[in-house]
């Protein structure tokens, strides 16, 4: 079996946080608000965590010191984060005054976020557009990601760009290949996300541990031995390199530290440091609440499988269809991968062909058109869990401009800080799967037209580019880390 690609930048040589407990006031070590600020409504969807489920970003965490190096941190950056903070609420007071006043949408007057939008679809995707809007702008302006140069491909500084891992390899490649901007550089786009980028440490907002877990298990995993001894070994001694080279680590544990995977074993992996399981920001695909995913901490991260290093082109080369010239209910084709799918094919495995399609894995081929084919032809998406919560098929569907429903317990759903998924997108629990059809049948042609431009709008955001643009997976993915920082204080 070919090994995919790699992407490697050296391979020649909320405020909720639903943007809810991430504006907090001045404070002293780690600080944890005691009221949270609500800029962001929560999410009325099953898959959704509530504001209760939110756990305190920072609960039992201490600042300590470490060998070697001032281990303070420099006031500038937490001025520069209070400043921040201080705008996005301001953002979000003029959202809640507005609210008794017409639809509540805030116009921003930047084209590149809201030109061309109706506010009542705005206002009723994002949770908070202004206050959104806002912080956006406050991150490309102020936020600074170091990223450590200890450790050499293919475990560290490289991932895989062509499978169904490949955000991790992208975003690694993406983020190291960003060259900080030159002294007084101003702009957006291209030149904004340089900017996130710095090669002063003491400048950083946060620190990125740049190791693949993917290129782990190529590498050093067993095959069929389900040992991960050896990648608990990598993580541990990652951490240890960078804690004993730099004071950074040590004054804040590890808070202001995040990594990234989209490999099944990533959370598994993060326990290979205590420090970094425990207080770390982990961005993950597989982020299943019920292991161990904490939402206002951890980040989840769209899983998107790039086969040919981009999305598929059944997908890009023509506009989605409306939903008149869609005359499948629902969709699904794949393989009995975990207990959700089996249960979904076991109940709807071809029932009714004509209008609610379902097939096992390899059986659509013999029908009259292809995978993409059907997702486009189809007003709803079936996206269930597979071995992990994680779906690729929820991109796919949006892509596809079908309605993804959420087959899954326990799944926490990307950029869910910023955007209502429930108004793009059907919740369905694993013990509904029976109901599954009648659901469907039941929500109004006017409401799945209302869905459909909402998954229209939400595409920037689970869509990959070389280099990166505005409100882009990479960019989203980086605002969320964001979120998290704002929501903690490190001054000693």
């Amino acid at each position: 079996m070919a090994r995919p690609p790699e992407c490697s930048r050296r391979g020649a040589s909320i405020l909720t946080v639903v943007l809810f407990t991430v504006v907090i006031a001045a404070g002293n070590s780690v600080d944890v608000p005691s009221q949270p600020i609500e800029l962001l409504t929560p999410s009325s969807s099953p898959v959704s965590p509530t504001p209760a489920q939110l756990p305190s970003v920072s609960a039992g965490l201490t600042t300590r010191s470490g060998g070697g190096g001032d281990t303070s941190t420099p006031p500038s950056v937490e001025r520069e984060l209070d400043a921040a903070r201080a705008a996005i609420r301001r953002a979000a007071r003029r959202r809640r005054r507005d609210l008794g006043h017409g639809d509540g949408n805030v116009s921003t007057a930047d084209s590149w976020f809201d030109a061309g939008v109706d506010s009542a679809l705005l206002a009723s995707v994002y949770r908070n557009p202004a206050a959104f809007h806002r912080s956006y702008r406050e991150m490309e302006r102020r936020f600074k990601v170091y990223v450590y140069e200890e450790g050499e491909p293919p475990i560290v500084h490289s991932g895989p760009c062509k499978d169904i891992y490949s955000i991790e390899g992208r975003f690694i490649e993406q983020l190291e290949l960003l060259a900080p901007p030159a002294q007084g550089g101003r702009g957006g786009g291209v030149a904004a996300a340089a900017g996130v980028r710095t090669l002063d440490p003491a400048r950083a907002h946060v620190f990125f541990l740049p190791f693949s877990v993917a290129q782990m298990v190529r590498y050093a995993y067993r095959p069929g031995t389900y040992d991960k001894t050896p990648l608990l070994g990598l993580v541990a001694d990652y951490v240890r390199v960078v804690a004993s080279r730099h004071p950074f680590w040590n004054r804040s544990s590890g808070a202001d530290h995040f990594m990234l995977s989209c490999h099944d074993w990533g959370p598994e992996a993060s326990m290979g440091h205590p420090e970094l399981h425990a207080n770390g920001i982990r961005a993950l695909c597989n982020a299943n609440t019920s292991e161990g995913f904490r939402p206002g901490q951890d980040v989840s991260v769209p899983e998107i499988n790039l086969y040919d290093g981009g999305m598929p082109r059944q997908l890009t080369a023509a506009p989605p269809p409306p939903a008149s010239a869609r005359p499948f209910l629902a969709f699904f084709a794949g393989g009995r991968h975990g207990y959700v799918r089996d249960q979904l094919l076991r109940h709807w495995k071809g029932r009714d062909m004509e209008v609610f399609p379902v097939f096992e894995h390899g059986e659509h081929d013999q029908g009259r058109l292809d995978y993409y084919s059907y997702m486009r032809r189809a007003r709803f998406c079936l996206c269930p869990s597979g071995y992990e919560v994680a779906s690729p098929r929820v991109v796919e569907a949006v892509h596809a401009g079908c309605v993804p429903v959420i087959v899954s317990d326990g799944y926490a759903l990307p950029f869910a800080d910023v955007l209502r998924w429930e108004a793009f997108s059907v919740a369905v629990p694993v013990a509904n799967i029976p109901r599954l059809r009648e659901v469907l049948e039941g929500i109004p042609a006017a409401e799945v037209e209302r869905m459909m431009q909402g998954v229209r709008l939400v595409k920037r955001h689970f869509t990959v580019h070389q280099p990166p643009e505005r409100l882009d997976v990479f960019h989203m993915t980086l605002h969320s880390v964001w979120l998290r920082r704002l929501n903690f204080r490190l001054d000693q």
